[in-house]
């Protein structure tokens, strides 16, 4: 019986990158959200298909409450299942904390806290035992270089909180929670030869960006079955960020 991996934002960058290794390399049907770019979803659902596996890509802003048990319900109605559900979207508003609006906290909260939080309630209700929570934060929540990241990092901390909570809730049915923290990486957001490239470089012990394959390698990881003892976890893919 083949396994279902849904992405949520994985029609480009890490979500992309999860998505494809998910599905080349681990075996996985998968299921992907987005936003706007529907060109760009749909050709990571044909590099899936190359693959041999059946892809899904789904219409679905993470800013909306009812869209998390909608999304959730599509996935097993055309997938037949949800084994692995990767909590990838997140928005990111940087700036002066006295500069930041009231619509900008409402928007960061929105998608990077209460999407998460709903999408993994929605898919743990559909998961059977052996199933994954993944979800993306960030190294912003281990050290904060600089000014600007008061939301975004209070945002991708909340996600420790409840990684371990429903590791310890779902830990009885054999489903884990574990939470990845990337550090910079090379995407079309923040390339690694762009205009704030240098500082985040020397930020690092290894003083590069990664790269997105390195941050799916880790997904995959926590994916499988040698993964199936740890729980609860925060696993930095960061290039010694926090070092």
């Amino acid at each position: 019986m083949s396994r279902t991996a849904l992405v949520t934002g994985g029609s480009r960058g890490i979500g992309a990158a999860i998505a494809l290794r998910l599905a080349s390399r681990e075996g996985f049907d998968v299921a992907i959200t987005y936003v706007r770019d529907e060109e760009a979803a749909q050709d990571v659902v044909r590099k899936i298909e190359a693959a041999g596996r059946r892809g899904l890509a789904l219409r679905s802003d993470a800013a909306d409450a009812e869209a998390a048990s909608t999304v959730v319900g599509q996935v097993v109605d055309r997938l037949g299942s949800i084994d692995i559900l990767v909590n990838n979207a997140g928005i990111g508003r940087l700036g002066p904390v006295e500069s930041l609006a009231q619509a900008d906290v409402d928007e960061v909260l929105d998608v990077n806290v209460r999407a998460v939080f709903l999408v993994s309630q929605a898919a743990a209700a559909r998961m059977g035992r052996g199933g994954r929570i993944v979800s993306i934060g960030s190294c912003m929540t281990k050290y904060v270089p600089g000014p600007g990241g008061t939301l975004y990092a209070m945002s991708k901390a909340a996600l420790t909180g409840l990684t371990k909570a429903l590791a310890r809730e779902l830990g009885s049915r054999g489903i884990t929670a574990n939470l990845v923290h990337p550090g910079p990486i090379d995407t079309a957001m923040n390339p690694a030869d762009g205009p704030y490239a240098e500082p985040q470089k020397a930020g690092t012990a290894l003083g590069r960006f990664g790269s997105p394959d390195e941050v799916a390698s880790m997904v995959a990881y926590l994916a499988s079955d040698e993964a199936a003892y740890v729980t609860g976890a925060e696993l930095s893919v960061d290039g010694g960020h926090a070092a």
